[in-house]
């Protein structure tokens, strides 16, 4: 299935036009405004209204440019995408790598069913973005990453702390990390859009390329290994503990998108990066 999705992607790619933005910042600025000038033809009918503006400022590319950048003037930019992707990336981790082996070893649902349980998870999955999203735009960045992450990690903390009780059923467990994805999902897509907007408009592809590296070697590593341990141990407790763990880390994102979080609604690319 994936490889034909692949397929999917490669032809549908073939009738989507290249970023104007990129095309300009490659020095292709004729094919960029050929583009510009078809996109706003097919969507109003009219010419580009001839624009002035100021002599783009332009960033030397490449990994050690980018690394340089992450280490100097864009450290505190670094520090926060680096803090919300290792967080994203811990909590899925620590749920998925977990989830049907507690089903199974604390539940008793038998292996050929707990695929029924993972689906709900997937439908709040995609639900959290597609009906969160727009109120990145609205109520702003920084406000709704920090409430997305902190959310995730109030929930996290009463599904475990339930979980530790001895409270909740299969079905009420599922309940509880639907309500957890709901929300987390927005705050994994908040990530990457994060990464993307607060670097150099030439370092985009790079900058998340890199921040998901660093964010599966701490988080998305990291957690697996963690929770194996803890589940070696035998019984709940300390598999509960993990996931306490996890919130935290979600809280600490959530915070530093009060404390160092950029307000990037309304902006162009360009403003960002400087």
């Amino acid at each position: 299935i994936g490889g034909a999705l692949g397929l999917a992607v490669i032809v549908l790619r073939r009738h989507v036009p290249e970023s104007p933005r990129w095309l300009a910042l490659h020095g292709e600025t004729e094919q960029a405004a050929e583009v510009l000038a078809g996109i706003e033809s097919r969507a109003t009918g009219r010419e580009v209204a001839p624009v002035d503006l100021p002599p783009p400022r332009r960033f030397a590319t490449g990994l050690l440019a980018l690394l340089h950048a992450m280490a100097t003037s864009h450290r505190t930019r670094s520090l926060y995408v680096l803090v919300l992707m290792i967080a994203q990336a811990f909590l899925y981790n620590a749920v998925f790598f977990t989830y049907g082996l507690v089903l199974n070893r604390y539940e008793g649902v038998p292996e050929g069913r707990i695929g029924l349980y993972i689906l709900p998870l997937a439908i709040t999955n995609f639900a959290g973005p597609l009906l969160l999203g727009h109120l990145f735009d609205t109520i702003g960045r920084r406000r709704m990453i920090a409430a997305t992450y902190a959310l995730s990690a109030l929930l996290m903390a009463a599904v475990a702390l339930g979980l530790g009780a001895g409270k909740l059923t299969a079905t009420t467990q599922t309940i509880g990390w639907m309500a957890v994805f709901f929300f987390a999902s927005a705050a994994a897509s908040s990530a990457y859009l994060t990464a993307s907007e607060v670097f150099p408009p030439e370092s985009r592809a790079l900058a998340i390329a890199l921040f998901y590296a660093f964010g599966t070697i701490l988080g998305g590593v990291g957690a697996p290994l963690l929770f194996g341990w803890l589940i070696g141990l035998g019984t709940i407790g300390p598999v509960v503990g993990g996931y306490l763990a996890a919130s935290a880390l979600m809280s600490v994102a959530a915070i530093t998108a009060l404390v160092i979080g950029v307000d990037a609604e309304g902006k162009s690319l360009e403003e960002l990066a400087l």
